[in-house]
């Protein structure tokens, strides 16, 4: 694990309040950790943050909050409960940036809203992640990544034609929210240079999937084309698809104009290579059953390695499909620092995601391990000021 300093990186001195849960809000929360902020999570009591119990456990803990809260402090509040609002309140008022992902209007009502808490931090930079955004006619309607996903225009896309859409195996949605909720902040908090004041990030999860979504409406607007789903292949830009091996399957992507002269000569195949009409990508679109078989063929009577060994070679973007032991075993990630491993409270030697993106001169580090239930509530609860009767009262209720 990567030891620097907590306080090293371009967020050093930066003070985040998390008071979200499971993916969106933690997300973003662990990308600013990641670059030195110092993030305070806030879990409910008992159980804490339903992520720790999501998927594969080890000693009931979720290895997968490993990755989500490393580099974040653990305080147990009950936002149900008056008094510890009233400690919300005092950890708000020392932060730059609070991030959030209940229901709109959630915060609102337990008195802990924008306009409540800018009053006494007027530079408050407020990261709000809701399904459908803070307004309009949806606002009110629950909202997770998957339904996102299908609003946004993505799963739609993800199938074979005539068959089930199919969800991508991760949280895309969730995170796709996270990363914009992100790019928020550090435009907030660079604005908030010049003005000293604060404002509302507001990043709905349908939005941030219907913002990578490309072509799929101007399409539609000017040609009445709704997009359709087309399985491995990229509609429109060719060839780019995944083709039958000997004993697997590789990608392809031989669809810039020089690139598809390389990739035809490499597969034997230069009287396509050196068509005219295939000279562009327009004239390789009306003809992409042929290219596509073409390469089939050739890829089918060789194995993986022997494809990419040609390719490569070649220069044709082309690559397998890699699972989690190929990651693992991959020279090139532990090359670049994408394997970090970290030691969780119970002493597990864990390998876990490096961090991205890559900083030259003030890189991002893993400087603790993902916390265990409320612990650091006291020393944070100290920090802002509450004196040893409240703490003890705290105590006594369970907190920690």
């Amino acid at each position: 694990m990567n030891t620097k300093p907590a306080s090293h990186g371009p967020l050093a001195g930066l003070k985040v309040l998390e008071l979200g849960q499971l993916i969106a809000g933690p997300f973003a929360a662990k990308t600013l950790a990641d670059f030195g902020a110092e993030v305070i999570k806030i879990e409910p009591p008992g159980s804490g943050d339903p992520l720790r119990q999501w998927r594969l456990l080890h000693n009931g803990t979720s290895v997968w909050w490993q990755v989500q809260s490393r580099n974040k402090k653990s305080v147990v509040l009950d936002l149900r409960e008056p008094p510890d609002r009233n400690i919300v309140r005092r950890l708000a008022d020392e932060a730059d940036v609070l991030i959030e992902n209940f229901k709109p209007g959630m915060m609102e009502k337990w008195g802990l809203g924008y306009e409540e808490l800018s009053r006494t931090n007027p530079g408050l930079v407020m990261l709000r992640i809701s399904g459908y955004g803070q307004s309009g006619p949806y606002k009110d309607r629950p909202g997770f990544g998957v339904v996102a996903e299908a609003m946004g225009g993505l799963r739609h896309l993800t199938a074979e034609p005539g068959r089930v859409p199919v969800r991508v195996g991760v949280s895309l949605g969730d995170t796709l929210a996270s990363l914009h909720g992100v790019i928020g902040v550090l435009m907030a908090l660079q604005e908030r240079h010049r003005s000293g004041r604060g404002q509302v990030v507001d990043v709905a999860l349908y939005e941030s999937v219907f913002n990578v979504m490309e072509s799929l409406l101007p399409e539609y607007s000017a040609f009445g084309v709704v997009r359709e789903p087309a399985g491995s292949a990229l509609p429109g830009i060719a060839p780019s698809n995944a083709y039958a091996c000997a004993d697997g399957w590789v990608l392809v992507a031989g669809n810039g104009d020089s690139i598809f002269k390389r990739l035809m000569s490499a597969i034997g195949r230069d009287d396509l290579g050196q068509d005219p009409a295939l000279a562009d990508n327009v004239g390789r679109v009306k003809r992409v059953a042929e290219i596509d078989a073409a390469i089939g063929a050739w890829t089918a009577a060789r194995t993986v390695a022997e494809v990419l060994d040609v390719l490569n070679a070649a220069q044709v973007p082309a690559g397998r499909i890699y699972t989690a032991r190929d990651i693992a075993e991959d020279p090139h990630y532990r090359a670049r620092g994408m394997i970090e491993a970290v030691t969780t409270a119970d002493g597990l030697t864990l390998e876990v995601p490096g961090i991205v993106p890559k900083l030259s001169r003030t890189p991002g580090a893993i400087t603790r391990r993902a916390p265990t239930l409320g612990e650091d509530t006291e020393a944070v609860l100290r920090e802002v000021g509450l004196s040893d009767d409240q703490l003890a009262a705290l105590k006594a209720r369970g907190l920690f």
